[in-house]
């Protein structure tokens, strides 16, 4: 049977970058993949990571600055981008950005191994 998911679950993120998770291990229990939704500042970065999961990135509006082993690319609005698990990547947004972020498998701080 079909599972509505009525609204998402607004997770606590440093910076002020707002993430919606629609579908994932906190809103809808799914382990194997994750939908959320991000509205990240100008300014906000995070630090590079390393994650056990590929992570597919569409940008709404604005733009997302992607630093990754072999340089930095610019993903604009209407663009997307890809990371496959292991890949070493900085994600942050100089002039803001909204965006959706898919994870395979779902995205967890367990599985993220963040650069300290």
């Amino acid at each position: 049977m079909p599972k509505l998911i009525t609204s998402p679950a607004t997770i606590p993120v440093a910076g002020n970058k707002v993430v919606d998770e629609y579908i994932g291990r906190i809103n809808s229990g799914d382990a194997h993949l994750s939908i959320a939704h991000m509205r990240s500042p100008a300014g906000w970065s995070e630090p590079g990571q390393r994650p056990e999961f590929d992570e597919f990135t569409v940008v709404l509006r604005g733009s997302l600055r992607v630093e990754h082993a072999d340089g930095v690319m610019q993903v604009e609005a209407g663009q997307a981008v890809t990371a496959h698990k292991g890949e070493w990547v900085r994600y942050s947004t100089p002039e803001g950005a909204e965006y959706l972020a898919i994870c395979l498998p779902a995205f967890s701080p367990d599985t993220v191994h963040r650069d300290l």
